[in-house]
């Protein structure tokens, strides 16, 4: 029998701190999965949705991007992965008496954890402006209401259309093509908050936004580099990974500020030697690096290759250089002129460390860089990942077995959305395709990001916001001014499967559509509906739900989309034109700054970068073409459309039949082909960046908890730090504790400090947080998010990709009145 839900917020007071982990998963990770799951869907639920977790005729887990290999065991789930599963076939509901029992300013005093513990959402609901709680609505009185708002506003432009990495490929490729309908590139997603700057470094050095290593490469690696990665609760099953990896011959390097229980050793519960011999020490070396620093690291080892080359010779795959990239004379210099004292300085490393780290770099015959948010949310992000493909080309370590970049993302399809279109830059021939396919003009002006979105609708320039799964309000930057812009928004809608900050965070009108989950049955046009997925490999694959849905309420994401599309677009009378979409390298759909040809620029009549300044009148006449209602009855007509306009996905239906995998084409990988603006791998020349912590100051990260799913709030412990009971706490080194006058335990307000470009310095602040000393390089702190996101300046971002630098915040610590 599932518990019921909490009827109180976390009480902080309660807070336990023990000693950190040295092992990660075991029995204790197995019973934990199991206590959670059983709270939520009961023993007998539990075991039959788990059994189908990642398995060919099942569901894909919704708690990451990590791919299966070919062979599945049976219980194909982690801990974490058990968590979220857990979470949204849950037992517990919400429907239209919850929220008559609970005003929105009741909802609003509540913390995430509590709302997201009530349960599964059953029924349409709308907010009035001005009222004080929800009411239920019809699904057709709230779709209406929808395109309705939609239709009213003159300028396309004021709309933003929210996507979370969830949504399934059919639903994704159909949600941007209502978008871009409706006359707009306004598409921000998870993806600018997280593997932005991986995307935009890739796209420039290697032509494609994406890894260049299968499931099999991270097996046959000789050496692993894990930087700015914690797989232990983020992406659990690498784990797995990286212990056949080990047991291969594999050396593993962590990279890191804090030392992560996942990479220490893994007890893996599904082995006799995981669970009574004392399981596998995974890193080999650790190297505990400043925030910031790992720019600096990934220049060392290659200036360290280069001197070992200039000593002795046979280190630098010439002919890989002299064959596949361009700029290789400018990096070697470049690198001769970097200081070792500088780069000692910015890792908080000796140079002998640094030297050790590019010796194994050196001796591998295969290496793979793998990273995460560690590496992507700094103001130099960018030129950090350039450096790293900079020390990969060298010895030709990209486009050959058991080596490349490996970017491991979050979200179970977060790569997926972005392949089908769900960019808010999308290239000349990608629209060109989708106009061919549908019969209409797409615009052509690039939309906004996560930030720009929050910027515009701060200013008041967005009237409508809508969100396709996520949760918007508490994944964003500085927390008080999203709040405030999303008050500003005449109506926000969310299309959600539970109650989240963002469903009580709202426009002046909002509306709640409730949506089937990924383990949910989705039973339309008289047959079970499948969907695809992307894992973080460009491996796709197909996602069946096996469970009754919550509600007979409820809609599919692909029928709320179609369904919006036919109100807006009206059924066209008929099929969509026939013409295949011309030519196009996989690597354009996730192109996004990279120049364009000539023919692009010259191509159809509506420019790249042009406004497509789309009134009323003539959003009707180049609405695209579809039958929708077909559309919602079967999704294999929405993979048709797909096949057809995005290269790679050739017999798409047939690929995926009986469980089998679709692996997108990767011209890096496949052939050493590199769709850059010159042809070849680009080594870069980037100047040194690293932050300067003033003094008295830290510079805080935000991260996860082990019980924490992005936003999504599982439980009140984090164990592996040994974090008990709560979660406002900040991770400070004991000598920076005591040198700045404060005391373990002691609670205080964390403060951020930022000087945008007029120079003036901003302060934010999060209260109440509870000091605990640890393991972390001097000068650094650890808090978690959401509850730091208010510390992040929206302003303050990575440089090309407008990526948040929320693991670069400086604050000071402040004691409580």
């Amino acid at each position: 029998m599932a518990t019921k839900p909490p009827k109180a917020d976390i009480d902080e007071t309660r807070v336990r701190v023990t000693k950190p982990k040295k092992v990660a998963v075991g029995v204790p990770g197995v019973l934990h999965a199991l206590q959670i799951a059983n709270e939520q869907m009961g023993v007998a639920r539990s075991v039959q949705t788990l059994m189908q977790v990642n398995q060919k005729d099942g569901f894909d887990c919704p708690g990451c991007a990590w791919p299966e290999e070919d062979k599945r065991h049976v219980a194909e789930f982690c801990e974490n992965g058990a968590k979220a599963v857990a979470e949204e076939a849950t037992l517990r509901r919400i429907g239209p008496e919850f929220f008559a029992a609970h005003s929105i300013d009741d909802l609003r005093g509540h913390d995430d954890w509590w709302l997201g513990q009530q349960g599964r959402l059953t029924h349409p609901m709308i907010l009035d402006e001005g009222a004080t709680h929800y009411r239920p609505i019809s699904w057709e009185d709230a779709l209406r209401e929808i395109a309705d708002e939609i239709a009213a506003i003159d300028d396309p432009d004021d709309t933003v259309f929210y996507t979370s990495g969830r949504t399934s490929n059919e639903a994704a490729f159909l949600y941007q093509l209502l978008v871009r309908g409706v006359g707009t590139n306004n598409l921000p997603d998870c993806s600018n908050m997280c593997h932005e700057s991986s995307g935009s470094a890739l796209t420039e050095t290697i032509g494609i936004g994406k890894g260049t290593v299968s499931i099999d490469d991270i097996h046959d690696a000789d050496l692993l580099i894990v930087a700015g990665q914690n797989p232990g609760t983020n992406h659990p099953r690498m784990l797995s990974a990286l212990e056949k990896a080990k047991s291969r011959g594999a050396t593993i390097i962590a990279v890191n500020p804090l030392p992560e229980a996942g990479l220490i050793r893994f007890d893996n519960p599904q082995t006799v030697r995981g669970v009574a011999f004392g399981g596998t020490k995974l890193a080999d070396q650790f190297v505990q690096i400043r925030l910031g620093g790992d720019q600096a690291l990934f220049q060392a080892i290659g200036k360290h290759l280069l001197e070992a080359e200039a000593a002795g010779g046979g280190v630098l795959d010439h002919a890989f250089i002299a064959e596949h990239t361009s700029g290789f004379e400018a990096y070697r210099q470049a690198m001769a002129d970097a200081s070792w004292r500088d780069l000692v300085e910015a890792t908080g490393l000796p140079e002998k460390a640094l030297r050790r780290v590019g010796e194994a770099v050196r001796t591998s015959k295969a290496t793979i860089v793998c990273w995460a948010m560690g590496l992507t949310q700094h103001k130099h992000s960018v030129p950090t990942l350039r450096d790293v493909v900079n020390m990969l080309l060298l010895q030709g370590n990209i486009g050959r077995t058991g080596a490349g970049v490996c970017p491991v993302r979050g979200h179970s399809n977060v790569q997926g959305d972005r392949t089908v279109g769900i960019y808010e830059k999308p290239s000349a021939a990608f629209l060109d395709a989708l106009d061919a396919e549908f019969g209409f003009a797409a615009p052509r002006e690039h939309g906004f990001d996560t930030v720009e979105a929050i910027r515009a609708m701060r200013d008041g320039r967005v009237r409508f916001f809508m969100g396709m799964g996520g949760n918007f309000v508490s994944a964003t930057p500085d927390t008080a001014v999203v709040e405030a812009a999303m008050a500003r928004v005449d109506l926000s809608v969310q299309v959600s499967t539970k109650l989240n900050r963002s469903h009580v965070v709202t426009g002046r009108r909002a509306i709640i559509l409730p949506t089937l989950g990924r383990t949910d049955r989705d039973r339309r046009g008289g047959r079970e509906q499948r969907v695809t997925v992307e894992d973080s490999m460009g491996a796709v694959h197909s996602s069946r739900g096996r469970l009754a849905p919550p509600s007979d309420e409820l809609l599919s994401e692909v029928s709320i989309v179609a369904r919006l599309c036919g109100l807006l677009f009206g059924r066209a009378d008929a099929p969509a034109p026939e013409t295949s979409a011309a030519p196009v390298d996989a690597a354009d759909v996730d192109r996004g700054q990279v120049e364009r040809t000539a023919a692009e620029q010259a191509g159809g009549s509506h420019p790249a970068g042009a406004r497509h300044p789309l009134s009323a009148t003539r959003r009707a006449r180049t609405a695209p073409h579809a039958d929708w209602a077909a559309l919602e009855s079967d999704y294999a007509l929405i993979r048709a459309h797909i096949e057809r306009v995005i290269p790679g996905f050739d017999d798409y239906e047939e690929r995926i039949d009986k469980g089998r995998t679709l692996h997108l084409p990767n011209g890096p990988r496949d052939a050493r082909r590199f769709a850059t603006a010159d042809g070849r791998a680009r080594f870069t020349t980037n100047p040194l960046e690293f932050p300067v912590i003033p003094r008295g100051r830290l510079l805080l990260q935000t991260l996860r908890s082990h019980d924490q799913y992005n936003t999504t709030i599982y439980g009140k412990d984090d164990r592996y730090r040994g974090i008990h009971g709560g979660r406002r706490v900040v991770l400070v080194n004991a000598k920076d504790i005591a040198e700045m006058g404060f005391a373990e335990d002691e609670i205080v307000d964390l403060v951020s400090e930022w000087r945008g470009v007029d120079g003036i310095l901003q302060e934010r602040r999060a209260e109440a947080f509870r000091v605990v000393a640890y393991r972390t390089p001097r000068g650094n702190a650890a808090a978690y998010y959401p509850e730091t996101n208010v510390l992040v300046p929206l302003d303050s971002v990575a440089d090309v990709s407008g990526t948040p630098t929320s693991k670069s915040v400086v604050v000071r610590l402040e004691r409580r009145a």
